[in-house]
């Protein structure tokens, strides 16, 4: 039984190198996108935290 698993994970590898490369492209630009996501989020609260302090003068 584990021989049968073991070989069909075997045998995904090498029937698509295609679907590894767009795995590792979707994962780069997810990675980008998080990234992005949080600079504007750490921008915003920067601002955030600007405009408090503004206020407190």
């Amino acid at each position: 039984m584990n021989d049968k698993i073991s070989g069909s994970k075997s045998q995904q590898g090498k029937d698509k190198p295609s679907a590894e490369l767009s795995r590792d492209e979707r994962l780069a630009a997810a990675l980008r996108a998080n990234l992005q996501r949080r600079k504007a989020q750490s921008r915003a609260r920067a601002a955030e935290t600007g405009d408090e302090a503004e206020g407190n003068e």
